[in-house]
């Protein structure tokens, strides 16, 4: 029969918020997981305790942004209204149905001018400490990449600026080693002063710290990158942010300064071919560690000889040719390679002259880098068992967490402008998808111990 509802809504009823978020919510599991009275010790300095108006509970406040990055709500603004709508959300940061939550200014305000990189650097770091207490982190293998994140920047809004090109942090090493390879060969060292070359480069007027990215079929935009570390279970234990103009390889530095640090017993470096290049190899295997690298297809044009046909012979400090001819040594360069010339009398007869050299004096000129040994070693560790096991570990780890982070979390994208907020925001975003992910593990744990203690309960009945 049809019966119609009634539309009295001003009745009143006793209720409990209790009663409305279901036992299995996942903000449940979270607030269960870790003890958020400890963020009382992280922000305690950043307020005075006997003057001024009483402040909103900073555990509120992070609950709230909390909140964001779990649901991928877009801003502020739209939090405070899903947290005032929302009665699971108002349970999880303590506020009754008759009460006022905060307004999103205060909200604002507080995570851009109270809560610096520090504040947030200690949670995300507190939510990893908890996670490695609880044996679920696994940091003797690290999955590293990196992921661009569109900036609130736009294109039609840029200026060109001519800027010094970036020294590299290697410089003065490599400037050392290559002198000492000079002399040896009897040539001149060179200066250590090199005037820096100038590039042209795009700035935003609105956000001028983020760069200029594109990349095969992407779109030309203003962006970020985040460089990310994470272990085999998909935690997060380290981003930096960087512009999106700066190389994968510029940018590993930076963050593999600080996993150093803080994961002394990390074993396994696994990167993407961005990073195959002589320098971070080099530094990996110099500190007793193993960088996992793929294969990287030789650079060089069609049907001519590819770079390993030509074989150095350190012995006689000279390259062999695919036509068993020797290049003899010329000098080493700046960037560190050594160079090797044919003699064009021997090659102008070449048969294989078309598949070697273009060169209108008939000469091949070979270069090989003086750290060419370390990326002999990542080529057999390469071939080792089990590593191309662990490499292909990656699509399950470092890629799903940018998956997520940008279909689930909103992470394509973002509202704010400078490195330093930007950096805020994405670190927050990770600490809450790795609470997330804790909290499902811990929640899981517990569920598998129930069934055990039922099941053997039973059993001990049955017996």
């Amino acid at each position: 029969m049809l019966e119609k509802k009634p539309k009295d809504m001003s009745q009143l009823e006793m209720i409990s918020i209790e009663e409305f978020v279901p036992k299995d919510h996942m903000l449940r599991k979270i607030n269960k997981a870790v003890d958020f009275d400890k963020i009382y010790d992280f922000v305690e300095e950043l307020y005075c305790l006997d003057n001024g108006r009483p402040g909103v509970d900073p555990v509120v406040l992070f609950k709230m942004v909390l909140i964001q990055h779990l649901y991928g709500i877009p801003s502020l603004r739209k939090t405070a209204e899903e947290v005032k709508m929302n009665i699971a959300y108002r349970w999880f940061c303590g506020y009754l149905f008759n009460e006022q939550t905060p307004h999103f200014s205060t909200l604002s305000r507080n995570f851009k001018h109270r809560f610096n990189e520090e504040v947030v650097e200690k949670i995300f770091f507190w939510i990893l400490s908890e996670i490695n207490g609880a044996g679920y982190l696994s940091p003797e293998a690290v999955f590293i990449d990196g992921t661009h994140i569109k900036a609130n920047a736009n294109l039609k809004k840029a200026v060109k600026k001519a800027v010094p090109d970036a020294a590299k942090v290697y410089e003065e090493q490599l400037l050392k080693e290559i002198n000492e390879d000079r002399e040896n060969h009897g040539k001149k060292p060179f200066d250590s002063y090199k005037k820096p070359k100038e590039k042209e480069i795009m700035t935003s007027t609105t956000d001028p710290e983020c760069g200029v990215f594109h990349k095969g079929e992407h779109k030309k935009c203003f962006a970020y990158t985040a460089q990310t570390a994470c272990d085999k279970h998909g935690y997060i234990m380290d981003v930096t942010l960087n512009p999106g103009n700066v190389h994968d390889s510029v940018a590993f530095n930076g963050l593999y300064d600080r996993l150093k640090v803080n994961f002394q017993e990390m074993l396994y470096a696994v990167l993407d071919s961005g990073y195959k290049i002589p320098w971070v190899a080099k530094r990996l295997l110099d500190d007793g560690r193993i960088p996992v690298l793929p294969y990287k297809r030789p650079i060089g044009k069609k049907d001519f000889f590819r770079p390993y046909e030509y074989v150095l012979d350190e012995y006689y400090d000279c390259v062999i040719c695919p036509n068993n001819q020797v290049l003899n040594y010329a000098t080493t360069d700046r960037e560190g390679y050594r160079e090797y010339k044919s003699k064009g009398y021997i090659c102008k007869n070449c048969p294989d002259k078309s598949k070697c050299t273009e060169n209108a004096k008939g000469e091949r000129t070979v270069t090989k880098h003086i750290w060419l040994d370390y990326m002999e070693q990542v080529e057999d560790i390469r071939h080792t068992i089990g590593m191309k096991k662990l490499y292909d570990k990656r699509k399950e780890t470092i890629e799903r967490v940018f998956a997520d982070a940008k279909e689930k979390h909103s992470m394509r994208f973002t509202y704010f402008r400078g490195l330093s907020q930007v950096s805020k925001w994405v670190r927050l975003k990770f600490a809450a998808m790795n609470l997330k992910k804790y909290a499902v593990h811990l929640w899981d744990r517990g569920v598998h111990t129930l069934i055990y203690i039922f099941f053997d309960k039973y059993w001990l009945i049955a017996a």
